[in-house]
């Protein structure tokens, strides 16, 4: 029976279904009550237009695609956070290529509870599986019911156990940021559509009306910088994370192919 742990943290799918909606009503707060306000407008009149230089004003402009746009702008925010708290805790304490020449020298001289100590001690996802595999190689040292070739196998079968409890972690809501990048400029390009069909209609009239028009391209201009905004910065930290969790997977592959070979060599 497996004894695995696997580092807590993370959003449950519960968890961020509630932050999805929070940042939805935020996105709808910000808009209406902030870029919305009164004092943005000429006459304090936000159905006109806005006052010279006010930026707010000139967002709220964007139309009711704004408020979504805003959300997923706050989501990215939410979630990027999280997964830096999350990976900053799988990833322990201290420097995880010290820690893993520290474990070798570690079995080199086959002081097996001092590096399980020493796991303790650095309390990160890598922690977890290196110390996984360090019980059972403990176990199976001396037992004289497997053979050698058993024992290897049972080994790595406790790290890959142990691994498989650690990497879903790390991915965890990984989704959610890459959905993000790509939904942010398809719901930009939205309303700049819509803002542009404002703006043809202004057009087409006889006398064009130039407040139309202008709200037209404003409202397209608006939601097109919103949602590159948003798809850029999604990007960036989704790639930014994914990199961070190859280190890691690497890691974790490096130690478990160490404590393998280790046992390879001296078990009997």
């Amino acid at each position: 029976m497996s004894n695995n742990q696997k580092t807590s943290g993370g959003f449950s799918s519960l968890i961020s279904s509630i932050a999805i909606v929070i940042a939805l009503v935020i996105g709808i707060i910000i808009y209406l009550y902030i870029f919305g306000d009164k004092s943005n407008f000429v006459d304090r009149d936000p159905t006109k237009e806005p006052l010279e230089g006010n930026l707010m004003g000139i967002v709220y402009k964007g139309g009711f695609i704004v408020p979504i746009l805003l959300a997923i702008n706050i989501i990215i925010i939410i979630f990027s956070v999280e997964r830096f708290v999350t990976l900053g805790k799988a990833k322990g304490k201290g420097n995880v290529n010290t820690f893993i020449a520290k474990i070798k020298s570690l079995l080199d001289r086959k002081d097996i509870e001092t590096a399980s100590a020493e796991c303790d001690r650095q309390k990160g996802s890598l922690a977890n599986v290196v110390k996984a595999g360090l019980v059972k190689y403990e176990h199976l040292q001396n037992d004289s019911a497997m053979d050698k070739e058993q024992k290897v196998e049972s080994i790595k079968k406790e790290l890959e156990e142990a691994s498989a409890l650690e990497l879903p972690m790390l991915s965890k809501n990984l989704v959610i940021l890459s959905t993000c990048a790509s939904i942010a400029t398809l719901v930009g390009l939205i309303g700049t559509v819509l803002g542009m069909i404002k703006s043809f209609a202004a057009m087409s009239q006889g006398a064009p009306d130039t407040a139309q028009l202008a709200t037209g391209i404003s409202e397209a201009l608006i939601n097109t910088f919103l949602g590159i905004a948003g798809s850029c910065i999604a990007i960036i930290m989704y790639n930014f994370f994914s990199t961070k969790i190859d280190q890691m997977t690497y890691s974790i592959d490096e130690a478990s192919f160490t404590i393998v070979q280790d046992f390879s060599a001296t078990a009997k």
